[in-house]
């Protein structure tokens, strides 16, 4: 075929045989080529690992200031590149991810126990691959979303805190 290889199928009524061209845009592009350029970025990806500066390192410990007295499963790592913090302390607002590590139900039970031992009022307690926990305190919510992780990766908790009776407007169309 004009000097390109080919590929040939088998088939009980005869045998297929086509270019080894891949189609893109209009483009042709040849297989082994784009197998070669896939491989390369591939194994060069792998190559080079990218290190975070140590304010966004995933496993840095949240320092007693950062959230108040909110208390974290042991050995919890703090996503901040996830996360949304606004203020600090007692007082702090926004949206925390966690990385609770592989054992789901101790870290189920450390927020279903510990919190309300901090004057947490539980509302909701719902269990399942994603558990929400819902607490009220003073002038303030907190929601906390886990989703089960797998055999190759952590449970994740998304742990959202919120003034309580916070007044909500609707935005007003253009």
């Amino acid at each position: 075929m004009g000097g390109l290889e080919s590929i040939s199928w088998n088939f009980p009524g005869g045998r297929l045989r086509a270019p080894c061209l891949i189609y893109f845009d209009g483009v042709a592009l040849n297989t082994k080529l784009l197998a070669l350029c896939l491989t390369v970025l591939l194994l060069s990806g792998c190559a080079s690992p990218v290190a975070l500066a140590p304010s966004q390192s995933a496993s840095a410990a949240p320092s007693v200031d950062f959230l108040g007295q909110t208390q974290l499963p042991a050995g919890t790592k703090i996503l901040y590149e996830e996360s949304l913090i606004i203020g600090s302390g007692d007082n702090w607002v926004g949206r925390v991810m966690l990385d609770v590590g592989k054992d789901s139900r101790a870290a189920y039970s450390f927020f279903l126990e510990q919190y309300p031992q901090q004057g947490w009022t539980l509302l909701t307690a719902i269990r399942g691959k994603t558990s929400l926990l819902v607490f009220t305190k003073q002038d303030r919510s907190a929601t906390v979303e886990m989703s089960e992780g797998n055999l190759l990766s952590s449970t994740l908790v998304t742990l959202t805190v919120t003034p309580k009776n916070a007044t909500v407007t609707a935005p007003k169309k253009p």
